[in-house]
């Protein structure tokens, strides 16, 4: 009986994508590498199993789409963090529309017509 082989992901990877992009056969390929067939073909039919349910891994239009909205969360989580330290207290006349009043505010009224 041989000896077990051991590869690392980075080489399961390129194999599964040489299937998957290439449209050649598990077996031609796994010939090409060294790799018995049905080892590849394993890889394979996990990697496909993976982008079905949604948890391979990302497309680079995906992974530019996540880095976008992230870079995007940053930017309004910081004046929601400011918003909470510092809570602003809005004065305005009575005749604004859509101006809350802050009732027991400690601010002088601004604009206030007797």
């Amino acid at each position: 009986m041989g000896k077990r082989r051991s590869y690392d992901a980075e080489f399961r990877e390129g194999a599964v994508r040489i299937v998957l992009e290439t449209g050649k056969s598990a077996a031609e390929v796994a010939r090409d590498l060294g790799v018995h067939e049905g080892t590849l073909q394993t890889w394979v039919s996990r990697a496909r199993g993976a982008v079905a349910a949604g948890t391979g891994p990302l497309e680079e239009s995906e992974r530019e789409e996540l880095a976008r909205l992230r870079s995007e969360n940053q930017r309004f989580e910081a004046p929601r963090t400011l918003r909470t330290v510092v809570p602003l207290r809005w004065v305005c006349s009575e005749r604004e529309v859509g101006c809350r009043r802050n009732v027991g505010s400690s601010l002088p009224s601004i604009g206030k017509r007797p």
